[in-house]
């Protein structure tokens, strides 16, 4: 993939932590769109992974939605009720507009979501980088999407097109992949069977070193269930429409905030709580 501008470099403490393309260059099929890329550690560990082999259009951390209006804003096959995964010409992009803000340890931006020609969402997005120790730093993930069209326009997944589990579309984070798939586990709960598709406060993934525990800072994010992955790929997500599709009508806004804890080593549930707790405080 080549990178066709300058992109941003996120810090803290003075120290970079993540990359955000702004215009990565990719093929209409990706469903090309900003991204972050690497985001790491305070140690240097890579906790994201950008156009894998096993899924190229999983772009490090942003937003991506395989279903608005039918057009696709995830990238890959679509699918289709009673067909399976397809092949369709049929995808969007998100285009970078302008950054409202840019400071080393944040940014806030105006993006576009044009499909067939026609923009059907515009976006503002919010990104801030916080230390929390000296081993742990926060990512505070907010975005508003308007219906700037004359209709109602709708999001949905391949869940609420008939395919159950697959509830994906949102705030996505595709995970370093390693060896061995990483831990998963909410306050309550082990393993990617007990966790994916659960609404809980937060939920950690764990790998080789590294935890990445995700929380929902508003009420109505915190509403949305996980989309989760650890066998196949490590990959963490907040499903926009997990069992019927979300309506945006013309002129409203969908907003949705995330933040995430990325920690260096392995973190037990007592210290992931008090990590999240510091993260998401008023």
């Amino acid at each position: 993939m080549t990178i066709t501008d300058n992109s941003l470099v996120l810090r803290v403490a003075g120290r970079p932590v993540g990359r955000y393309l702004t215009r990565p260059d990719l093929p209409d099929r990706l469903s090309p769109r900003p991204c972050l890329h690497p985001v790491t550690t305070l140690s240097g560990t890579a906790v994201t992974e950008l156009s894998p082999a096993d899924h190229l259009h999983h772009l490090g951390v942003g937003v991506a939605v395989p279903d608005v209006e039918g057009h696709n804003f995830w990238g890959g096959r679509t699918y289709v009720r009673d067909q399976g995964p397809t092949e369709l010409d049929n995808h969007g992009s998100q285009r970078h507009t302008a950054f409202q803000l840019r400071d080393p340890d944040g940014f806030v931006e105006e993006l576009r979501w044009v499909a067939s020609g026609t923009e059907l969402l515009r976006e503002r997005r919010t990104v801030a980088a916080t230390e929390l120790t000296d081993s742990a730093w926060a990512l505070d993930f907010t975005f508003s999407l308007t219906n700037i069209t004359g209709a109602p326009v709708s999001i949905g997944s391949p869940a609420t097109n008939g395919r159950p589990g697959a509830a994906y579309g949102g705030f996505f984070w595709r995970a370093r992949k390693e060896a061995e798939p990483p831990r998963v586990f909410t306050a309550d709960a082990e393993g990617e069977s007990a966790v994916h598709g659960t609404r809980a406060d937060w939920l950690a993934m764990a790998g080789g070193g590294w935890t990445l525990v995700f929380a929902g800072a508003t009420e109505t994010t915190r509403r949305d269930p996980w989309f989760v992955r650890a066998d196949e790929y490590p990959g963490v997500g907040s499903s926009l429409a997990h069992t019927e599709r979300l309506p945006i009508d013309p002129g409203e806004t969908a907003v949705r905030r995330v933040v995430t804890v990325v920690a260096d080593g392995t973190l037990d549930r007592d210290e992931t709580a008090a990590l999240v707790r510091k993260a998401v405080s008023p």
